[in-house]
């Protein structure tokens, strides 16, 4: 059995390494099942390890998460117009994000409808084009804070490009923080203050304010410019189940297209597409393009490996849904033997069980 095993002691010095270049409390996003890294597995250790403040930005996931976290406060970074999404929301008791006079309407309602006041986070866009009041609708945002059952407790934007711009991210930062002023002289409190993500905290310099939001630092997989004191973890594990040898010209794997040059001795390895093995990510941006570009390489059959007891071994043959074979001819590799994988915990399937050691 397939399973995705992270390093504790390695992830809690990560945890000690972003305090301390932070300088200001972290919130701790968990999103996407924890980065990778199972959203209650993860939330447990960061909570053990002094992390008082969480954010997701799926609804659903409120409840796993409330489940590890108790009363730790739960940031929702959507806004929504949904008034179920919304109730869920307010009924937990999380801290919600206000984009709009949409959502800011729609999260007064059913507050008011459950007898509670909601706290909440102002959300500017400063140039992400998703959620929250542009610069140019201040006056709309202020609006916001007269809602009777919201009560602000803090602002947030988003930057859009802190892996690689960092002139972009300063400018965001510059609007965000002009955006609080207005708010500021029409004599609202603006409250606590974040802008940084992960890659703006580890690039681009005096972008911490009040708070800084971390989820992809935590293991050790984010873009920077030079090299970090962060460990990279996780890697996908699997026993080695069979070991055979085939004949010159053997054909390997769906469609043979792969045939052997020499006799060769194979492992067999119950890792596969469904595990998220095919897909390796160069970098750890999860999106859609570096996903494709990953296809793409596979497609163009670009060697891939496997490592058993500390030596590397070429994939041979298409990559199947559960298992892949192994060129491991001239080694003692045997039944039992352990296989793992370098792979971004973002493209391995979320059933995979992650075991923390």
């Amino acid at each position: 059995m397939s399973r995705y095993v992270i390093d504790k002691n390695l992830l809690i010095e990560n945890i000690n390494t972003i305090k301390s270049i932070a300088q200001v409390p972290l919130i701790a996003v968990v999103k996407g099942n924890g980065y990778g890294f199972g959203i209650k597995e993860l939330s447990k250790v960061l909570l053990e390890n002094g992390i008082d403040t969480f954010a997701v930005t799926e609804v659903d996931d409120i409840e796993e998460l409330r489940s590890v976290v108790n009363d730790s406060d739960i940031l929702v970074m959507r806004s929504t117009g949904i008034e179920n999404e919304a109730k869920i929301i307010a009924e937990n008791n999380c801290i919600a994000t206000i984009g709009s006079l949409n959502s800011a309407n729609v999260m007064n309602k059913v507050s008011l409808e459950l007898g509670v006041k909601t706290r909440c986070y102002l959300k500017i866009d400063t140039g992400m084009g998703r959620y929250g009041f542009m610069p140019s609708q201040v006056e709309e945002a202020i609006k916001c804070y007269d809602f009777e059952n919201l009560e602000f407790i803090g602002a947030y934007t988003h930057f859009s490009s802190a892996f690689t711009n960092t002139q972009l991210t300063k400018v965001q930062l510059e609007l965000f923080k002009d955006t609080m002023k207005q708010i500021e002289n029409a004599g609202k409190n603006t409250g606590i203050l974040h802008c940084a993500n992960s890659p703006a905290l580890l690039n681009v310099d005096d972008v911490c304010l009040d708070r800084v939001r971390i989820g992809s630092a935590f293991t050790g997989r984010v873009i920077t410019k030079s090299k970090t004191r962060l460990n990279r973890i996780g890697s996908l594990e699997a026993d080695v189940i069979e070991v055979k040898t085939v004949p010159t010209g053997y054909s390997i794997g769906y469609n043979g297209k792969y045939k052997t040059k020499r006799e060769t001795k194979i492992a067999i390895v119950p890792i596969g597409h469904y595990d998220g093995f095919g897909l390796i990510k160069d970098n750890e941006i999860a999106d859609l393009h570096s996903v494709l570009s990953q296809l793409k390489k596979y497609l163009n059959r670009k060697q891939m490996y496997v490592k058993i007891n500390d030596r590397m071994y070429s994939v041979i043959g298409e990559i199947g849904l559960s298992h892949t074979a192994v060129d491991i001819t001239d080694s003692d590799v045997k039944v039992g033997d352990i296989a793992t994988v370098d792979i971004s915990p973002l493209m391995v399937n979320p059933r995979i069980p992650r075991i923390y050691k």
